[in-house]
């Protein structure tokens, strides 16, 4: 039997992808925002196309703000450009 294969909306261009193909940013119950690769640590988590367009256009209208309910810390958003910089090169 096949397996169903999860399915997360990217929060910059609003379509669908298999989860392990976005990228987690995750706010952990202690209230910090980190980057989540693996995506198996606990909190609440918004996802993202590994593509900077689709970072930006989810900055630019706060969805990612939004969705993790706090503001996102500009290390994590460095971090996220240098993260989908170097999946956007592969």
């Amino acid at each position: 039997m096949e397996k169903k294969v999860p399915l997360r909306k990217c929060l910059g261009c609003m379509s669908s992808f298999p989860k392990k193909d976005l990228v987690r940013v995750l706010k952990t119950p202690e209230g910090e925002v980190v980057i989540d690769l693996g995506g198996k640590k606990s909190g609440r988590g918004a996802y993202i196309c590994k593509n900077s367009q689709c970072l930006k256009k989810a900055l630019k209208a706060k969805r990612l703000q939004a969705s993790l309910e706090t503001e996102i810390p500009n290390t994590i958003i460095g971090e996220l450009e240098k993260e989908l910089n170097i999946a956007n090169e592969q």
